[in-house]
């Protein structure tokens, strides 16, 4: 990778941003200037050089209605060089918590650069390695990272604060003006529109989709990366229970003979069995089939008196009694973020408090990389540095955030144990019959369950909307997030890079089948659903 200025290309442009930035509820900013960074660089991917720039910095959002500033988002771009605009996709993509920075996607999954973790293993400490990424999306589309408001160096403008934009609605709402910002700066409106969401990034992303179709901006895809669009779902036995065994599985702990030999097919059989005996042996509790108790015990590792005592639930606690039992006579527990990774659970690290996920193993287990190599990233390649402190991931925000919602259907589908956006994205899917998504999720992620997510798929209300054409639902043996995997990462490399090349050929069949019939019943299933008269 060269950062110096190539022939014939504009030279570099650092920038020293002096504005004071505020992460706390109460704060905000009353800078509404757009600089960026500007960095030159290549990239080589599978043997052809890409010329891409790079911009770290600010874009200032409005208001909806009367377009006053609203917030000043921290974004970092890469764009392909001498591009037609019109051809290249762009794809926005975000992580999750809520509260959390983008820097997790930016510097671990798909932009031309990432760190080297050791993963499932604890990352040593420094010094640490950035390397160019052979698995970047830079080759199939333009990435731009955002930071939402409170995360990164993003704040609210006066007298808005940053608790203003910290919801479900607003939140999602701020970055649609962002988005659209980005269009008209950068003279994107017709090129090809993807999102990426991780986690709490796949709610916001549903939300999103349906308001920039609102505000007329059709998206030709989207990514959901560990899905939680149910929360009422979160912890349920049924979703959870093939992670489980999947953990079991890596950690030697199932009994069955003979052991399986690959993890994909061992998780078809405990999906169904989870399905089916399982779910009735959950609803007739305390009376058990013998046989499925053993089976249960033999799938988990964990002995059948045990099992009763949890009474066949695995996820109770909030799913800590499983992760610190697997593994209790060795005295690890074992991550929630990735079942393969363990953290001692003896001593005083048996009462560390969970900090929003910060102390999970698998989150202590990358935590320093990515703090470092982000700020030497930040100031040395992209050439962008602050007064201000980098916020990755803020706790505030979290705590202060207000899960209410309102669906496309005006109805209240909010909560932080019951926000529900599968609707969100169904309405999207059945106004847009061109909306292309693909699903990712990891087998050991017991944060947001791969299973969870298909039976939340399988719920969904779309009535006669067609999804198999338009759906795609990968699964990869790493954890929430999926990308510290290499082999994991380099296969939804291959998986994301047919998801975007097939876009315009879907689009075409799509076209090739719509009868005018099918035109004219989207256009009052869009009329009931904007008069909310059919609640679904």
């Amino acid at each position: 990778m060269n950062a110096t200025a190539r022939n014939g290309t504009p030279p570099d442009q650092p920038l020293a941003d002096a504005t004071p930035y505020g992460y706390g509820p109460g704060d905000s900013v009353s800078d509404v200037t757009e600089n960026a960074a500007i960095t030159h660089h290549t990239l080589t991917l599978n043997g052809k050089s890409i010329a891409y720039t790079a911009r770290a910095g600010h874009l200032v959002t409005t208001d909806t209605y009367n377009s006053r500033p609203g917030a000043k988002l921290f974004y970092v771009s890469f764009t392909a060089d001498d591009a037609t605009p019109s051809t290249r996709p762009v794809t926005f993509f975000y992580n999750g918590g809520p509260g959390s920075s983008s820097v997790f996607l930016l510097l671990g999954s798909f932009g031309p650069r990432r760190i080297k973790t050791s993963m499932p293993d604890f990352t040593p400490p420094a010094p640490y390695t950035l390397e160019d990424n052979p698995d970047s999306l830079l080759d199939r589309t333009d990435l731009v990272f955002i930071d939402p408001v409170g995360t990164g160096y993003s704040t609210a403008i006066e007298p808005h604060t940053n608790k203003d934009f910290w919801g479900v609605d607003e939140d999602a709402g701020c970055i649609k003006q962002f988005i659209k910002r980005y269009l008209t700066a950068f003279n994107r409106w017709n090129s090809p529109k993807y999102l990426f969401g991780e986690s709490y990034g796949t709610p916001r992303t549903s939300v999103l989709t349906w308001m920039l179709h609102e505000d007329g901006v059709d998206l030709n895809g989207i990514v959901l990366q560990s899905s939680i669009l149910d929360y009422s779902q979160a912890g349920n036995p049924i979703g959870i229970l093939p992670t489980y065994a999947a953990d079991a599985l890596f950690h030697g702990k199932v009994s069955l003979s003979p052991v399986p030999p690959d993890l994909p097919g061992f998780m078809d059989k405990v999906e169904a069995f989870a399905s089916g005996p399982y779910a009735n042996a959950l609803a007739a509790f305390p009376q058990v089939d013998p046989d499925v108790l053993q089976y249960l015990s033999d799938i988990l590792g964990i002995p059948p008196v045990v099992l009763k005592y949890w009474q066949l639930n695995p996820s109770t606690g909030n799913g800590s009694v499983f992760l610190t039992s697997l593994l209790l006579d060795a005295g690890l527990a074992v991550g929630a973020y990735d079942g393969r990774v363990t953290g001692e659970d003896t001593g005083i690290a048996e009462f560390v408090a969970p900090n929003s996920g910060g102390n999970d193993p698998t989150m202590a287990a990358v935590g320093g990389v990515y703090t470092a190599m982000w700020n030497v990233y930040l100031n040395e390649a992209l050439q962008y540095t602050s007064i201000s402190p980098f916020m990755d991931l803020n706790d505030q925000a979290f705590a202060n955030w207000d899960f209410s919602h309102v669906d496309p259907t005006g109805a209240q589908r909010g909560g932080i144990g019951s926000l529900y956006t599968a609707g969100d994205l169904a309405a999207a899917m059945a106004v847009n019959p061109y909306l292309r998504v693909f699903s990712a999720n990891g087998y050991y992620d017991a944060v947001t369950p791969f299973f969870q997510t298909i039976l939340n798929f399988q719920n969904m209300p779309l009535g006669n909307v067609p999804t198999q054409s338009n759906l795609t639902v990968r699964n990869y043996p790493s954890g929430h997030m999926v990308y510290l995997d290499n082999a994991s990462r380099t296969a939804m490399k291959a998986d994301l890079s047919s998801f975007y090349g097939e876009a315009q050929t879907h689009i075409a069949a799509i076209k090739a089948v719509l009868q005018p019939e099918q035109k004219a019943t989207m256009g009052i299933a869009r009329y009931r659903r904007r008069s909310n008269r059919t609640p679904y």
